[in-house]
């Protein structure tokens, strides 16, 4: 900081010269009045000679009158300019001298109660990147204790808690970002984690009603899809987790790196709970509840698609959120086949496929296995939700964007 230390040091040495100057400007009329006494004192010299020469009658007494007179004309011309300089007191020299020791003081201590030290040293030391995790906490403890309504603060250290295991302060950090930010999906879902984590991964109906808020104002929120699906393949819910994860790796941008580790989930989760790797692909019986629906691919697109391709088969609502009510996964390789969508593949327990009397049916093609973005697409016009006739949905248009 020694810049701003000289920077406040030429500030204080231009209020000192306006202190100093008067003192100095003294001194100039100090000069003054001597000279004012010289010629009082040569004009006394002068009327004296005078006088002498009067009594030994050298000048007569119209001629002392006259000297006298254009001797004290000529003191007074020499005295008229600083007349106004006489009748002003003085400030004097210890009242500015004091005000000189005193004015830095006195400023160093107003600084210190009203500046903000601690908020340029956090400005310098972010201008180096930190040599560890801890140390990156340590200037975010410090950047909050200097600006504790900043929510960015508080939210990067909640994750710099998280990175150090430490998941109880990460909630408190994230509580009191919430407090400045508002109820913002990202942070219900790391607030649910934090949380989580805190509590030794034991998922209680607190933890589920958060997942749940961040989830309807964001349903791809990652964090929360990612952590529902720890929370049940952790109590066995080996299923769960597999549709919590597949929801996750489909909403996440073609070619990011997490996928590969979220698949790894996924193969847990089937290979623990013995699951069928394409379960949806199993035919639907026909008096069970819910929308069967025969996928195929139009002849004329075969040649256009690989067989890995991802297929996406979703109901959507008529009239009602955009979100897809139920979804299943497959791949070109199985079609032709028959899918069940019923309430259990909801995507969101408050949006049940029941609840909607008429629902669209769509069949997506995406190479990248993104559910939100393909290439080549199927779509029914609107059936009754409880519709239990067998309903044929064919591939056969490119998707729009």
């Amino acid at each position: 900081m020694i810049d701003f230390w000289i920077g406040a040091g030429l500030l204080l040495l231009v209020a000192l010269a306006f202190l100093l100057l008067p003192l100095l400007r003294g001194r100039g009329e100090q000069t003054e009045e001597d000279r004012t006494a010289l010629n009082v004192a040569l004009y006394q010299e002068r009327l004296a000679e005078m006088q002498a020469q009067r009594a030994a009658g050298v000048l007569s007494e119209e001629q002392f009158e006259a000297g006298r007179a254009e001797a004290g004309r000529e003191l007074i011309e020499d005295t008229e300019g600083d007349a106004s300089g006489r009748t002003r007191a003085p400030l004097g020299r210890k009242v500015p001298m004091a005000l000189a020791l005193l004015l830095p003081l006195l400023g160093y201590g107003l600084y210190l109660y009203w500046g903000a030290s601690d908020k340029v040293q956090l400005a310098r030391e972010f201008q180096s990147q930190p040599r560890s995790l801890e140390e990156m906490v340590a200037r975010l403890e410090r950047t909050v204790e200097a600006q504790p309504d900043s929510a960015e603060g508080w939210y990067f250290l909640a994750r710099g808690y998280m990175g150090m295991e430490r998941p109880a302060d990460s909630a408190r950090a994230l509580e009191r970002a919430i407090e400045l930010a508002g109820r913002e999906p990202e942070l219900l879902g790391l607030l649910a984690q934090a949380r989580f984590f805190a509590n030794d991964k034991q998922w209680n109906d607190e933890l589920q009603t958060l997942a749940d808020e961040a989830l309807a104002g964001d349903p791809d929120e990652v964090t929360t899809l990612g952590l529902l699906g720890i929370a049940a393949f952790e109590s066995g819910r080996f299923a769960d987790a597999v549709r919590h994860w597949e929801r996750l790796a489909a909403s996440l941008p073609p070619g990011d790196p997490t996928r590969e580790a979220i698949q790894s989930g996924i193969d847990a989760a089937r290979e623990r709970g013995n699951l069928a790797a394409e379960s949806p692909a199993t035919p639907a019986a026909a008096g069970e509840p819910g929308v069967r629906v025969r996928v195929s691919l139009a002849p004329e697109l075969a040649d256009k698609v690989a067989p890995g391709d991802s297929v996406f088969v979703f109901a959507r609502a008529e009239s009602g959120p955009a979100m897809p009510l139920a979804v299943r996964r497959l791949t070109v390789a199985e079609l032709p086949a028959e899918v069940l969508l019923n309430d259990a593949d909801a995507m969101m327990p408050q949006l049940k496929l029941s609840a909607y009397p008429k629902i669209t049916l769509v069949a997506r093609i995406s190479r990248s296995g993104d559910a939100t973005a393909g290439e080549w697409q199927g779509r029914s016009d609107a059936v009754d939700s409880s519709e239990r006739s067998l309903q044929e949905l064919v591939i056969d248009q490119p998707e729009t964007r």
